[in-house]
This record gives structure tokens, sequence and C-alpha cells, in this order.
């Protein structure tokens, strides 16, 4: 049985009645995922940094595992959103890459993908939230896929790689980057794929013609 105060099963969504309360708790669960990890994001924790009270919590929420999620779903909105804007000019694959880089530089440096990374962390131990935070990066490939549709066109490449699939190896290849990332310090390793990846679609473009791609979107 878990702990009272800690993230212990999915339950249902709580009462709504006050927006500024509900988004100072997300906003605190969210730096909590960051600083103390999903181990570390009890309802003590997160009550204190928001300077609130335990039970408004679990009123709002009804459970810390629905306010992590709620952090969650905030995060990725955000993301999903800024991401749209940094590729809504992108027409070659090689741009699609350059984009990448850019926006796992930035998440990296704002901690950004840790709070995801932390609530797939915390799925095996939390009875239901497995299947939540599945749900929710479900979302993140939409993106990936449309965003890899967009940049490769009509190319013969994605009846080899269906786009679907490739979006997969994206969203669980980021994730996994920014993992060992934190793990080790060390981002270069993960900067130097995406100059491989440069060099890769730099070839493909010059083979297929990254022209005759843009004016296919």
């Amino acid at each position: 049985m878990a702990k009272s105060g800690t993230p212990s099963k999915v339950t249902g969504r709580g009462s709504a009645r006050s927006v500024g309360t509900r988004r100072l708790l997300v906003d605190a669960a969210i730096e909590t995922l960051k600083s103390e990890g999903y181990a570390g994001a009890s309802a003590r924790a997160i009550a204190e940094r928001a300077g609130s009270n335990q039970g408004l919590i679990f009123y709002h929420f009804g459970s810390v595992a629905n306010l992590l999620l709620a952090a969650l779903d905030s995060v990725s909105a955000d993301r999903l959103e800024q991401y749209g804007e940094s590729v809504a000019n992108v027409g070659t694959p090689s741009e699609l890459v350059d984009a990448a880089a850019d926006i796992f530089r930035k998440d990296l440096d704002a901690g950004y993908i840790t709070v995801l990374v932390e609530m797939v962390a915390g799925a095996s131990s939390t009875p239901g939230l497995g299947d939540e935070v599945a749900a929710r990066i479900g979302h993140w490939k939409e993106f990936a896929q449309t965003a890899v549709e967009h940049s490769f066109g009509d190319s013969p490449l994605l009846t080899v790689l269906p786009s679907k699939d490739v979006a997969h190896a994206i969203v669980a290849l980021y994730i996994g980057l920014e993992m060992l990332s934190h793990l080790d310090g060390d981002r270069g390793p993960a900067l130097a794929l995406f100059a491989h990846a440069k060099q890769l679609t730099g070839l493909f473009e010059a083979t297929t013609g990254s022209t005759a791609m843009k004016e296919t979107t």
C-alpha cells in the first residue's frame, strides 16, 4: 500500500473550481519532477514548492498521479506548440534535422523532456500510469509523423520506411538521447548524431533532389 502523500494510482479527475490554484500546483509539479524526479514528487514536496496546502492537490486533482499527468499535459502542449513553430517552414529532410537539433538543445537546457522521462520511469510503479503516459506520447508520435511526411513529400523512401515507423523511432531516440545526456552529463554524442543525420539527409537530397520534395509539400 502506497504511503499517504506519494504518487499511488491514477484516479478520476478532481474538481476544478480554482484555475489559479490548479495552475500553481501544475507549475510546482513540473519543477518538482525536473529537480526531484518522480520518486521525489510527493504531495508534500509539490505543495511546499507551490506554497500551498497538500489537501488542495487531492481536492483539485484527486491524486498526486493525476497532478503529475496534468503537469505532463502542460509541458506537452507547450512543447508541441513550439515544435510546430520550429518546423513550420521546413521543406526538406536536412531542414527537419536542423530544426530537431535546435529543439533538442533547447529542451535539454530547459529540462522539458525530463518531465516525460520521469513519468515514463514512474509508470512501472503506479497502477494505470503507463497507459496514460503512452497515450500522451502518442501525440508526439503523430506530430513527428506529420513532420516526416511533410519534409519527405512523396519520396519513395517512405514506401520502404513507413512514416509511422520512422516517427516511432524518432520519438524513442529523442527520449533515449535525453536520458543518456542527463545520465552522463555529456550532450556531445547526441549532438554528433544530429550532425551525422544532417550529412545523411544531405546525401539523400543530392541524390533525389530536394527542390522536387519542396514542391510536393
